[in-house]
């Protein structure tokens, strides 16, 4: 208790709270559309896209400023999603076994990249590998005020092109009919996700951004069947698993709060797999009885 008490009088620290309340709840209400789109496997895949572009980006400018590395893991993970599409236009392989063929290729090219920086570069390349798996405690105030602000210009986007979106989602027929650009507004989602998971790699890490996008909008899927409902619900949940990631990795020594998040969010998840309002399977027993 002593920990956190001193830790949440500590300013770094209120900076990671407020990064990770607003991460996990952008990340659940733009994983609500990616999940009903039925597009969860191609975030994994801009996820662990990212990688290589941080690399390249060092390689290039030999300096580790988040934002230039940023770009660059926003370039590999918008030419993932494309090659995908390509793939899956182009050949007879399916949508999931492109996806697996991508995560490899580029996950397995960040890793090599990687290795070679660690062994060929001096101390600058320090802490780059923790783009992997995450590191909050190792974010800077500077760091924490990108993932602030890139995560509250999200929920912002989202909440102005909801009912474009959930039009698209439901009854793409219609929305071309009364004039929308459908092919622009789902390109346009997909820059959202690579948006997020490009700002939420620094805390959660590649591995595991894409299961912020997925399990807090599983969850919700289990309490309500409207999308309004389920992104705000969604949003909640991401944000209180944030929430609990960072106090209780900062209150236990040496645990990472990228994991921890994850934990938390499948924690969520669990409950409301057995006692959510619509689905749980407590609840559907019980009605049944």
């Amino acid at each position: 208790m002593d920990t956190l008490l001193s830790s949440l009088s500590n300013a770094n620290f209120q900076w990671v709270l407020v990064g990770s309340l607003l991460l996990g709840f952008a990340s659940g209400v733009i994983g609500s559309f990616v999940l009903l789109k039925k597009q969860s496997l191609i975030s994994d895949a801009m996820a662990h896209a990212a990688l290589p572009g941080v690399c390249i980006m060092f390689l290039i400018f030999e300096v580790k400023s988040i934002p230039i590395l940023l770009i660059g893991a926003a370039i590999t993970s918008f030419l993932a999603t494309q090659a995908i599409q390509f793939i899956i236009n182009k050949s007879r392989i399916k949508t999931d076994a492109a996806i697996g063929i991508i995560i490899s290729v580029f996950f397995g090219f960040g890793i090599v990249l990687l290795t070679y920086i660690q062994q060929n570069s001096t101390g600058s390349q320090a802490g780059l590998d923790t783009f992997i798996f995450g590191k909050a405690a190792s974010l800077v105030k500077s760091d924490v005020q990108l993932i602030t602000g890139g995560a509250f210009l999200l929920v912002l986007i989202s909440m102005l092109f909801f009912k474009e979106f959930k039009l698209t989602l439901f009854d793409p027929q219609f929305a071309k009919g009364i004039g929308l650009p459908v092919s622009f507004l789902n390109g346009f989602m997909l820059f959202l996700v690579v948006a997020i998971v490009v700002i939420g790699i620094q805390m959660v890490g590649v591995i595991l951004i894409a299961a912020l996008l997925i399990t807090p909008p599983l969850a919700a899927r289990y309490w309500t069947e409207k999308l309004g409902m389920m992104a705000i619900l969604a949003g909640i949940f991401g944000a209180i698993s944030g929430v609990l990631g960072a106090i209780i990795s900062t209150t236990i020594v040496g645990l990472p709060t990228g994991p921890v998040i994850v934990l938390s969010a499948s924690f969520i998840f669990f409950i409301s797999l057995l006692f959510g309002k619509k689905k749980g399977l407590v609840i559907r027993r019980v009605r049944q009885a």
